[in-house]
């Protein structure tokens, strides 16, 4: 799952990297994923825990702690640089899109 092999991230992965950067545990994962979205992105258990174990293999995120059951994990500093790289080409994206505003009634461009 290295960069390489991802030109972007799916939004799932996103909003994880985003809810990590500060440590936390699934359940709080997933809640801050809805939080930061909006309600527009709910992950469920399999695909967060499937992604986290991806991530972990990858030095995307480390765990922090145990309490209890609970993992807690955190972004580590190739994550974020994977985080920022994928914020940075979607708003190069949306930059670039921005004459759509523009547009009259989908006329032609």
């Amino acid at each position: 799952m290295a960069r390489e092999a991802y030109q972007s991230l799916t939004e799932q992965m996103y909003y994880i990297l985003l809810a990590l950067l500060e440590p936390r545990c699934g359940v709080d994962i997933s809640r801050r994923v809805s939080e930061i979205s909006g309600q527009r992105i709910q992950i469920g258990p399999g695909t967060l825990y499937t992604l986290l174990a991806k991530f972990e293999k990858e030095g995307i995120i480390r765990e922090t702690g145990t309490e209890g059951r609970k993992r807690y994990y955190q972004v580590t500093a190739h994550g974020y640089d994977m985080l920022l790289e994928e914020y940075r080409r979607l708003k190069r994206l949306v930059t670039e899109g921005s004459f759509l505003e523009n547009l009259q009634g989908g006329g032609e461009i």
